[in-house]
């Protein structure tokens, strides 16, 4: 299974621990993080992983030099924000952690898709989507049949 971790470029200890906790998970799940590949909870998701043996795959905006050291494959796409529909439609669920704008519009591409999404923090609450207090009920939702 792949699962797609969105949320910001930037983001406070809190958050960052949050989405550490959840990129652990992921990995101990046996699955792979997909993440947009620069820093914050995209960063703090794919070093989470890594520290469990996980597999992590970045789909940058730009070039693969962007990408954070914890990210295994690189995706290099210059499309910018377009990108976004990458990391959609190449996870099988998503999960979001906090997040601002560029959040926002993966959270409803993925609902459009009928994708199952998971959210710890969310910057808005959209139909569809599960919102959860902590990382092991939201990254369990997303591995359930």
């Amino acid at each position: 299974m792949q699962i797609g971790v969105i949320g910001s470029g930037s983001c406070d200890e809190e958050t960052y621990k949050l989405a550490y906790s959840v990129g652990e998970l992921i990995a101990e799940k046996g699955c792979i993080l997909i993440n947009g590949g620069l820093g914050g909870v995209m960063e703090a998701s794919a070093k989470g992983a890594k520290s469990k043996g996980g597999i992590t795959v970045g789909v940058l905006p730009r070039g693969v030099e962007e990408a954070n050291p914890y990210i295994d494959i690189k995706i290099a796409t210059n499309m910018g924000h377009s990108r976004n529909m990458i990391i959609v439609h190449s996870s099988d669920a998503l999960i979001s952690i906090g997040g601002e704008y560029g959040t926002i519009s993966e959270l409803a591409i993925a609902l459009k898709e009928r994708k199952r999404v998971a959210s710890l923090k969310p910057p808005v609450i959209l139909r569809g989507m599960k919102i959860f207090e902590n990382a092991e009920e939201a990254v369990d939702y997303l591995v359930s049949d």
